[in-house]
């Protein structure tokens, strides 16, 4: 990857606030949590976008963070977005795979069949109320 990066010190702040303008993306890197036993990649990458200037300090600001506090809340700092899946992405496919030319068919049984879920469901004029624990 190659780009500018900033490391969390003193002089990594100074240089990322003299390099930002308004507008300026910079990246940074997140290691996710292996909580689910689908397979997810677990390093993402989050964009921060400076687009407004602190009233106080008069430093462009990306959300609520400053340069500084970006760099002290998520370490190192890079210009070019890393190769890398970005955080809201939910990762690959888990399902099973349907097969080269596959159409999904809406048949007059599939139709019925949803008919029936819908008639056999909770009816909302008698099911007790949302959050109450009373029978």
């Amino acid at each position: 990857m190659s780009g500018k990066t900033w490391e969390p010190t003193k002089k990594g702040a100074r240089d990322l606030n003299n390099f930002i303008r308004k507008g300026t993306t910079v990246y940074t890197k997140r290691t996710m949590a292996k909580l689910s036993p689908v397979p997810r990649p677990e390093q993402h990458y989050a964009a921060h976008t400076f687009d407004w200037r602190s009233p106080i300090t008069g430093h462009w600001m990306t959300g609520h963070l400053s340069a500084a506090q970006l760099l002290a809340q998520e370490g190192t700092v890079y210009e070019n977005q890393p190769d890398l899946y970005e955080i809201g992405y939910d990762g690959p496919g888990v399902s099973g795979p349907l097969g080269d030319g596959y159409e999904g068919v809406l048949d007059e049984a599939e139709i019925g069949g949803l008919w029936k879920q819908v008639r056999d469901g909770s009816n909302p004029r008698t099911r007790r109320p949302a959050n109450s624990w009373r029978i």
